[in-house]
């Protein structure tokens, strides 16, 4: 059985030649490398150096912060990749400003939208887990009003804190 880590894997291409070649050997010896912070880190900086264009050099360095528990970089990542996805839209790039006529929020069919409204559930997530409640709480109420069917499940979220608020309140 082959190493996970082998130069097979490490040489797979695995987003159909739309990121740089360089810029993916990069994001995969990031994971070969997760364990060591420093070094993890230095190949997604590579990536993005790379390929600053390309959004899931970005991706990855979010999902590093997440995962690692550095969540203030988490969010200031995420708010790259909400600005960069505001801007492949058409759209404010201020969330705030965003209204449900300007794109297909609510369907699956609209890659993009999508795309935007995930990364806007993980910007106001971040929100909430750093405290920042009435942000976290006013983009989940954002959410809801780009897809009133709440297919992005905005409202789990919201019920939770709203529960918190609750147990905080007794």
């Amino acid at each position: 059985m082959s190493n996970i880590w082998d130069d097979e894997w490490l040489n797979h291409r695995y987003y159909e030649g739309l990121l740089p070649e360089a810029a993916e050997r990069h994001l995969h010896l990031a994971a070969r490398s997760y364990a060591d912070d420093v070094r993890a880190e230095d190949h997604l900086m590579d990536a993005i150096a790379i390929a600053p264009e390309h959004m899931v050099v970005y991706l990855g360095l979010y999902k590093f912060y997440f995962y690692k528990g550095r969540l203030n970089e988490a969010l200031a990542t995420a708010r790259i990749c909400l600005q960069r996805s505001a801007a492949e839209l058409g759209i404010d790039p201020d969330w705030r400003k965003v209204r449900e006529r300007q794109a297909d929020f609510g369907s699956f069919d609209a890659p993009r939208a999508r795309f935007y409204m995930f990364v806007l559930k993980a910007y106001g997530y971040l929100h909430l887990r750093l405290g920042h409640l009435a942000t976290g709480s006013k983009i989940m109420d954002k959410l809801i009003e780009l897809d009133p069917t709440d297919k992005i499940q905005a409202r789990v979220l919201l019920e939770v804190l709203q529960k918190k608020e609750e147990d905080d309140d007794e």
